[in-house]
């Protein structure tokens, strides 16, 4: 989940308000075609670079709210890859995008290529943008930049472990949502997720659709295979967490710091070994001295703050620590923080904050990826409460700092409109999950929980690897092959499983 998290509609507002919010690429079509299964879809040639030979897009209406169907409609922009081997195809594979936030037309454009190869023509290829995201309508808060950082965004603890500012910007943030983001900003929940995803079905004319979801993705999936148990094939759900219906959200940001810990030993060996020392990357000569030297200069940072080169932008503790949690994500940025590690030692140089930590995210972006998550369960709000579970939170997990237990902006949102759906054993067993040991977003302990509430439903391939991101990603060529199998072939391991290498 780059990690992390996610419904009262505002009936009164008017057809010509929420068109003003609108920002699909397309026409919304408000009616469902005659004679067709859904709405209708017209698919063109996907506009702008990248992406794949053949690949589709269109705009699928779906109303603001679903108790009143025929009232103002949203647009989601969806795409496809239609299979190149017909006499081969067995159905539509369903790209359930992460985030919060996570593009479903962007994914399939970057994994399109090795998705296709893997399934050699077995599927059509589907995936979409959620509400809120990319080509799909979308929403804001109005925010300030300075409330649009990561760093503020995620509630980092003052120096001293102080919420107070985190408090203030919280209620802040919440209310500038209620007075800008309406009932379209509302609208974005898992709940809808899930009923935008069955329209999708019944537009592409599908009985039943397979799937790959990924991390957020695998809530919005596992749900959708909880009310819609009859319309799922294959389902593929990768790098999960807990699905708890009184923690969805909360949940999942306070496993983080579990998660951190997890993952950190993998970037301390990195760090530690000889191979770094020609690039001037070689933090220390152990793995175990790794953790007290980041978390001591962090702690410096706390204190005397260092200038960066992105201007009006300091190198703080908090936003080192936010750049260790975004580099954990894959070995493959272990490198950028190693050398922010190395730039805020050095008196003389001066810092190369990360994009991610370096500048305000813009305002829709932000906007979703907090609204789906408060907008799907009620929040606790008491101060104190969090100010005791921070304190605790700061000394059992110091990589973290208390963040992942803080009050957050969903603390002061507005009730939701419907209870979160509780995933159970109850369905077809036609589920493969698949989670790498060292995950840090969406930790181990997590899945385990999600595959007791699944029971026979599910299998478990659990990848002696980390990272997040299991299949075709930083995950494993024998994770890999095992989803191939299955999506292509339905064989399934006949129980919970792990992969090795």
């Amino acid at each position: 989940m780059t990690t992390y998290a996610h419904r009262t509609l505002l009936l009164a507002l008017s057809v010509a308000t929420v068109a003003t919010t609108v920002t699909a690429a397309a026409p919304v079509a408000r009616a469902d075609a005659p004679g067709t299964n859904g709405p209708a879809l017209t698919w063109r040639p996907c506009a702008g670079p990248g992406g794949l030979s053949g690949q589709e897009c269109a705009q699928l209406p779906v109303p603001l709210d679903y108790r009143d169907p025929d009232g103002p409609q949203l647009g989601l922009a969806v795409t496809r890859v239609r299979s190149e081997r017909p006499a081969a195809r067995r159905g539509t594979l369903l790209v359930i995008p992460g985030g919060p936030g996570g593009s479903g037309v962007r994914q399939l454009k970057t994994k399109g290529p090795a998705l296709r190869k893997a399934m050699a023509g077995a599927y059509d290829l589907v995936s979409f943008d959620p509400r809120g995201v990319g080509g799909s309508t979308r929403a804001g808060c109005a925010l300030d930049a300075a409330d649009r950082h990561l760093v503020t965004l995620r509630s980092w603890p003052a120096p001293d472990g102080g919420i107070d500012g985190n408090v203030a910007r919280s209620r802040r943030i919440a209310e500038a949502c209620r007075h800008h983001g309406g009932a379209v900003l509302r609208s974005f929940s898992t709940a809808n997720e899930v009923r935008d995803i069955d329209r999708l079905r019944r537009a592409l004319g599908e009985e039943k659709l397979s799937a790959w979801a990924t991390s957020y993705g695998t809530y919005a999936g596992a749900v959708y295979a909880q009310k819609y148990p009859r319309h799922t094939d294959r389902w593929v759900l990768e790098s999960i967490d807990d699905p708890d219906p009184s923690r969805v959200g909360r949940g999942w940001l306070a496993n983080m710091a579990v998660g951190a810990d997890d993952r950190f030993p993998d970037f301390a060996a990195w760090a530690a070994d000889p191979a770094r020392e020609s690039a001037g990357l070689r933090l220390a000569r152990r793995p175990e001295d790794v953790r007290p030297l980041f978390l001591a200069l962090a702690a410096k940072l706390d204190r005397d703050p260092k200038e960066s080169g992105t201007p009006g932008v300091p190198l703080t503790g908090n936003r080192l620590r936010q750049a260790l949690q975004n580099a954990l994500h894959s070995d493959s940025l272990f490198a950028e923080v190693g050398r922010l590690v190395q730039q805020a030692q050095d008196p003389a140089a001066v810092p190369v904050l990360p994009d991610a930590v370096a500048g305000p995210l813009p305002d829709e972006d932000a906007a979703v990826m907090m609204a789906t998550v408060c907008n799907d369960v009620r929040w606790p709000a008491s101060v104190p409460a969090h100010r005791r579970a921070v304190t605790a939170d700061r000394v059992r997990h110091p990589l973290t700092a208390g963040m992942p237990v803080n009050i957050t902006p969903c603390g002061f949102w507005k009730a939701p409109a419907e209870r979160p759906t509780r995933i159970t054993a109850d369905g077809p067993s036609n589920i493969l999950m698949v989670q790498n040991r060292r995950d840090p977003y969406t930790p181990y302990s997590g899945a385990l929980k999600a595959r007791r509430a699944l029971g026979d439903r599910a299998r478990l391939v659990t990848l002696e690897h980390g990272g997040h991101g299991a299949y075709l990603a930083n995950g494993t060529a024998c994770g890999d092959r095992t989803v191939n199998a299955f999506l292509t072939t339905g064989r399934r391991p006949q129980t919970d499983t792990r992969c090795t290498g």
